[in-house]
This record gives C-alpha cells, sequence and structure tokens, in this order.
C-alpha cells in the first residue's frame, strides 16, 4: 500500500508540472472532437439501418412512450431533422452529438480520478473502442442512454467526494437526479445505475451513512419526476413498453437450457470482445476487479460495483437467451474511467496495444462502412442492412403510382415488418407506410392506426413482402377483403456488386372492407 500511495504521488507531481497537464486535458478535446468530425462524415455517408428508420418514424409521431422503448431517441432524431431536414445526418445528429457528450464526461470523470492523463486515456479509449463506431454514429437509444448514463456518473463522483450532507453534495446529487431521469427516458437499462449504485451504497461501510442523507432520494425523485409523463403513457397502454422490455431482455428461449446456454455466453463474450476490443476488454475487467478488492476508495468501488451489476444482469440473461452485444454498453462507462484513472505505467505498453488494436478495428468498421472491404457475402455484412432500401422503396412507389380499376382510389404501401415498413417510409417520406404484423410480433405501428383505419373501400394496398414459390401467407389472409391481388416486380436489394435480399411487390386492389383476426393497428 505505501509504495502504491507513493507512487500515486509521484504521478500527481508529473501532472502538476506547469502548461504539461492543461496540454494533456486540450489534447484529450481535441481527440474528442477529432472523433465527432469522423462520426459526422461517416454518419452522413452511411444509408440508414431499418432500426433507425423506424425510430425517424417515431420522431414523426412524437409521444410520451412507444411501444419498446421510451421517447429519447425519437426527440433526438426529431431535433437533428429540424436542423437539417429528412437526410442521413439529419436523423444521426442529435446521437452523434450526444456520443460527444458522453465523451466528454467520460474524459472530465476520469480526469476527477486520475489527472489530465487518466482524461487523455479515456477520451482516447471513448473514441477508439469498436463500441464508438456504432453505438456513437447510428441514431439508436444507446447513444442518448450512453451521454446521460456518463453525465450521471460524473455527477455522482462529484456528490461522493464533496462532505456528506454538504450543500455541494445535495447539488451534485440533485444533477445526478436529472441525469438519471434524462436516462430514463432514453432507455429502461438505465435503472441498472441507480440499482447498482444503491448496492455500492449499502455495501461499502463508509458510504452506507450517504443512505441518511436526502441527497440519493432527492436524486431518484428527481429522475422519478422527469421520467413521469412516460409512466403515464404506459399506464395508458396497459404498460405494454414495460411488459416488453421484461420479455424481450429474460424471456427463456425454451430450447436446451444447456447448450443454448453454451452457445449464447460464447456469444455474448465475442459480441463484448468485439465491441471493447480485447486488449482493453481484458485490462478494463482488471480495473474493475482491482477496484472491488481495494475498497479504500468508496468512489471507484462504486463505479465498479455499478459496472458488474450491469454486466452480470446481461451475462445472466445470456444464459437464457440471446443478448444484442450493445445491451450491456453502460457498463463500459465506469470501466474505461477506471482503467484510465488506475496505474496506467503497471500496463503501459499492454495499454499502447490496446488502443492502437481498438482504432485499428475502429477504422476498418469505418472504411468498410463507405466502402466494402471486408470479405464477407452480402447477407451475412452487417453493414448490408443499410443499402438497397431506396431501389425497394421506389418500386413500391411505382407500384402504387399506377393507375388504379377504381376511378378515385387512394394507394396505400405496407410490409408485413416493421423493418421494411419503417425504411420504406423514410425513402418514399411518408411515415403512414404501415406494418401490417399479420404473422410477426408486435411492435409500434399496432399502437398507430392502420389500413383498416385509413383506407375507403376501393383503395389499393401495396405490399412488399418475402419472395415465396407460393402466395404468401399475407397474400392468402387478405386476398379476400381485396377484389383483386396480383404479383409485382422482384427488387433486388443490392451491395456493390452482392445481392443482400430479394422482396416481391404484391399489388391488392379494391380494398372491400374487414380484415383478418382484426389486426391491423388500433
Amino acid at each position: 500500500m505505501g509504495g502504491e500511495m507513493l507512487a500515486a504521488g509521484k504521478a500527481a507531481r508529473r501532472e502538476a508540472v506547469p502548461g504539461r497537464a492543461d496540454r494533456r486535458w486540450r489534447i484529450a478535446l481535441i481527440v474528442i472532437a477529432a472523433g465527432t468530425l469522423v462520426r459526422l462524415v461517416v454518419g452522413a455517408l452511411l444509408p440508414l439501418v431499418p432500426d433507425e428508420a423506424y425510430y425517424w418514424v417515431w420522431s414523426q409521431r412524437l409521444a410520451a412512450g412507444y411501444f419498446d422503448h421510451p421517447p429519447g431517441i425519437a426527440l433526438a432524431i426529431r431535433s437533428g431533422t429540424t436542423l437539417l431536414g429528412t437526410s442521413y445526418l439529419g436523423v444521426r445528429l442529435g446521437p452523434i452529438l450526444a456520443g460527444t457528450v458522453c465523451a466528454l464526461a467520460i474524459a472530465a470523470t476520469a480526469r476527477r480520478l486520475g489527472g489530465d492523463g487518466a482524461a487523455l486515456l479515456a477520451a482516447m479509449a471513448t473514441t477508439l473502442v469498436p463500441l464508438a463506431a456504432a453505438g456513437l454514429v447510428l441514431a439508436t437509444p444507446d447513444a442518448p442512454l450512453l451521454a446521460t448514463w456518463a453525465c450521471a456518473v460524473y455527477a455522482l463522483v462529484r456528490a461522493l467526494q464533496a462532505p456528506p450532507g454538504s450543500r455541494a453534495a445535495l447539488g451534485w446529487w440533485a444533477a445526478a437526479g436529472l441525469a438519471l431521469g434524462a436516462a430514463f427516458v432514453s432507455k429502461y437499462t438505465s435503472i441498472l445505475l441507480p440499482a447498482g449504485v444503491f448496492i455500492a451504497l449499502a455495501l461499502h461501510p463508509r458510504l452506507r451513512r450517504r443512505l441518511a442523507e436526502p441527497g440519493p432520494w432527492l436524486a431518484a425523485g428527481i429522475a422519478t419526476l422527469v421520467l413521469l409523463p412516460v409512466l403515464i403513457w404506459n399506464a395508458g397502454h396497459g404498460w405494454i413498453s414495460f411488459t416488453f422490455q421484461i420479455q424481450h431482455g429474460l424471456h427463456a428461449s425454451g430450447a436446451d437450457f444447456v447448450r443454448t446456454a453454451l452457445r449464447y455466453e460464447g456469444d455474448f463474450l465475442g459480441g463484448q470482445l468485439g465491441l471493447a476490443s480485447p486488449i482493453l476488454f481484458v485490462l478494463m475487467a482488471i480495473a474493475v476487479g482491482r477496484a472491488l478488492r481495494r475498497r479504500g476508495d468508496p468512489v471507484r468501488w462504486t463505479l465498479a460495483v455499478v459496472s458488474v451489476a450491469v454486466m452480470a444482469l446481461f451475462a445472466y440473461s445470456a444464459l437464457r437467451k440471446r443478448v444484442e452485444p450493445n445491451w450491456p454498453a453502460p457498463a463500459y462507462v465506469g470501466a474505461i474511467i477506471l482503467l484510465a484513472a488506475g496505474d496506467r505505467r503497471r500496463y503501459g505498453r499492454w495499454l499502447g496495444a490496446g488502443v492502437v488494436l481498438a482504432g485499428a478495428m475502429t477504422l476498418v468498421v469505418y472504411l468498410d462502412a463507405v466502402a466494402p472491404i471486408l470479405p464477407l457475402p452480402a447477407p451475412r455484412d452487417p453493414v448490408a442492412r443499410a443499402f438497397g432500401w431506396d431501389a425497394l422503396a421506389a418500386a413500391a412507389q411505382r407500384a402504387a403510382r399506377e393507375p388504379s380499376p377504381t376511378p378515385g382510389a387512394r394507394s396505400w404501401i405496407g410490409a408485413e415488418r416493421y423493418q421494411e415498413a419503417a425504411e420504406i417510409a423514410f425513402h418514399t417520406g411518408d411515415p403512414t407506410t404501415f406494418a401490417l404484423n399479420l404473422t410477426g410480433r408486435s411492435n409500434q405501428y399496432d399502437l398507430w392506426p392502420g389500413f383498416p383505419q385509413l383506407a375507403r373501400p376501393g383503395d389499393r394496398l401495396v405490399l412488399v413482402l418475402d419472395e415465396a414459390h407460393g402466395p404468401p401467407p399475407d397474400v392468402e389472409l387478405l386476398a379476400p377483403y381485396f377484389e383483386s391481388a396480383r404479383r409485382g416486380a422482384l427488387v433486388e436489394r443490392r451491395r456493390g456488386g452482392g445481392t443482400i435480399a430479394t422482396r416481391r411487390i404484391y399489388v391488392l386492389d379494391g380494398w372491400r372492407g374487414g380484415w383478418p383476426d382484426g389486426r391491423g393497428g388500433r
């Protein structure tokens, strides 16, 4: 312990050299700014993946809640499209800037714990890990979640560093509550932050007295008030959003437990190694473990407990079903801070190698997003999910514009799944495109008025469906409700020279009224 204190003192003296510390902090800010610029360029060039288009449709119909998530991502997208219009960058501007806020908050927290050298390392890690290549570019709930989570962590650290019960502590607890409320509005998994903090406060002898001061409870009250509109919306919709997320994240797959658990846990670990890069993932795990073992610093202990709580929950979920690699992303906020603010000399070479490897992996992701360089078949290329939707939307629009056999009939466009419906909506500029959900899972489209509520007898419905040898299930279900149903064009979604997927256009004319099983929106 004495040796470590001596080393820490030497490090502090090095940080105190006039001009050196400020220079490192300025470099950290330059790294964050450069990362933002690169993400803006990539965000402007890469077409939207289906989930981004889905959230864009949400942003055209703002509400206090949605089937899948709270409204944070819809608000972020709406802010960007208000400034830049309906474009790739317009959709992503808010989430990309949220990523910048995330990086700044992580660097600032690391600076509080380890000085400007720690801030620089944290800025580099946050900017270069592959997680940033997707989570801080794509317009998904992860970007606002990570930004608000990181801000809440910064305020939490300031609150724990202030004297218990002091005015400063109370102010920072209030700030943490505001940031936590914003995290609640971004994604429901943010509940793991206050849960982890409560566990840390309850288990650490020097932190238990914090539970007797008003600060933590003030933070919880403020966060709940910020979330209140989302709670009211859910109460009015049968708590559908909460129910979906619980089942989506924890419901068992029903297959053989041992076989699926081993496969899913392997996929889970592989996903984390890919998001954080293998070397940095191991170093972050070591930093979190050291903070847990050495309980002398309550702040670091708290960050470690929160990171472990997040990762443990999703590791448990992976015993039961497949876990998406991005779900435990908030765990890396505290882990990066602990790694950056730890004994950097102990892992100097490994840290350098880890940063270089992470940067190389991220560079490959960015380059492949702009022009395919990885030898992956188009159907298995995750980046290819974003391509070819403009051609599909154009084909559907052409079918909708063909002369109708019913004078004065209106043409509508729909698809079975929300992915196709949302992409067509974005590329045609018509948010009223339908996802029928006749054979698939429910989603937000089931909460909006559907074709039966908006159409009139005689109207046309243009459907985009999977290519099949015979009539697709949707056409078989809908044909009795229309005068005619015919096959239209076969459309290939392509990237470069590869075919990603094929879809068939079907045209249903002369709606008679009625709908199978009462589906199609409420």
